[in-house]
């Protein structure tokens, strides 16, 4: 074929110049592989688990890596610690770092009760190898290499070898064993090792030592993502348990207008900051029944990319409510992060109980009459509920019910 006229007398130099374009073949990038993490399926966002299987459907697949879950304490601070117990095993199983800051307890109480892994595959022998005689069929080799009560058991695999998978189940019955958990890498932070409550500016500088702390274990350990990918990368687990109480040096729990209501919020503003840059997670405890300011606890809901509230029936009248006997407590989801984008948005999911079986935690859809739904979601919005009266006329005014 001839040359183009254009390009005829033109040297091979001229003529790749010529045929030189701004475009370029858009290629995939290539995603950071961390046992224990996942790539979320919208928008392929590093995603790790909860510990919670129905809580990391919730949270629309996992909680994606350098983000901040908070949890709205229940009153007794039982299952709301259960919850970080089930994140920092994940991690332990994972093979992935911790890092556990406590006020009260000390860390290693918190990990002394972490939940133990569920195993479902048995171990199981390798059987020798026979030598196929002439003739012999297949299916009866196979039958033959494993006694026949064990040839419905599933393959072997250890505990730390199904660490691959992606969330994980635990037995809350049981603790997790001392060989496993100690062969995670864990980084405390107990703050009277730090500071001495009778500093005058205690909740100030609890909170300073606090993200300085993580700060430093983030870059010593190679957290950063500015560090160098030669080295294997791995994920921080970050847990933080009851910020805000009066045990960290807060007022926000003691007054109705505290005046070191700043020292909580510029912490988060730190502590997003530092994630953000990092290959690290958190999850954070805070008891929001104990805040009077609502708009303060606003304003704390938004400075975290997830947000969840616990409400436990213990001690109140709905633990003999026979609509809740298969329950132990209401979950409500305040928050989810619509990622790469400015906007967010709440979940379709109103009406979530959990309960706690003699070996799991589970969140459940909370199974009520449509029209009883429709009114505890509306108690849950804070919105007027209109009571109906016996002859089915309504009752004169609203009355907000209390289920």
């Amino acid at each position: 074929m001839a040359a183009p006229v254009n390009s005829v007398g033109k040297t091979s130099a001229d003529r790749l110049q010529v045929n030189c374009t701004s475009f370029q073949k858009k290629t995939r990038s290539k995603l950071i592989s961390i046992p224990g993490t996942r790539p979320s399926v919208q928008n392929g966002q590093l995603l790790v688990s909860t510990g919670v299987t129905s809580l990391d459907y919730l949270l629309g697949g996992g909680l994606a890596v350098g983000t901040v879950l908070l949890i709205e304490e229940d009153r007794f601070d039982s299952y709301s610690r259960m919850i970080l117990k089930y994140f920092l095993a994940e991690g332990v199983v994972c093979r992935h770092e911790l890092f556990v800051a406590t006020a009260q307890d000390n860390p290693d109480e918190i990990l002394q009760e972490l939940p133990a892994p569920i195993l479902d595959d048995v171990a199981v022998p390798k059987p020798v190898e026979q030598p196929r005689l002439t003739g012999e069929p297949q299916d009866s080799l196979d039958a033959m290499k494993i006694a026949w009560r064990y040839q419905n058991l599933p393959k072997v695999q250890s505990a730390l070898a199904s660490s691959s998978r992606f969330g994980h189940y635990y037995d809350v019955s049981k603790t997790m064993e001392v060989e496993i958990r100690q062969a995670a890498k864990c980084h405390r932070f107990y703050l009277p090792d730090h500071i001495t409550p009778s500093s005058a500016a205690h909740r100030v500088e609890s909170y300073s030592a606090l993200l300085k702390s993580l700060q430093e274990v983030i870059h010593r350990e190679g957290f950063d993502l500015a560090t160098p990918m030669s080295k294997t990368r791995n994920i921080l687990r970050v847990g933080l348990h009851s910020l805000g109480s009066a045990l960290w040096g807060d007022d926000l729990c003691c007054h109705d207008k505290p005046r070191h209501s700043h020292a909580l919020t510029t912490f988060l503003y730190g502590l997003r900051a530092l994630l953000r840059s990092s290959l690290s997670v958190a999850v954070v405890t805070l008891p929001s029944h104990l805040i009077q300011d609502r708009a303060l606890m606003g304003n704390i809901t938004r400075l975290c990319d997830n947000a969840i509230a616990l409400e436990s029936f213990k001690g109140s009248e709905r633990e003999t409510n026979p609509l809740y006997k298969d329950y132990h407590g209401l979950l409500y989801v305040r928050q989810v992060p619509h990622l790469n984008c400015l906007a967010r948005q709440l979940p379709d999911h109103k009406d979530l109980a959990f309960k706690l079986k003699r070996k799991q935690f589970t969140i459940e859809r909370l199974h009520l009459p449509p029209d009883l739904s429709e009114t505890v979601s509306r108690v849950s919005r804070g919105e007027p509920v209109v009571v109906a009266s016996a002859c089915g006329s309504s009752a004169s005014g609203t009355k907000n019910l209390d289920f």
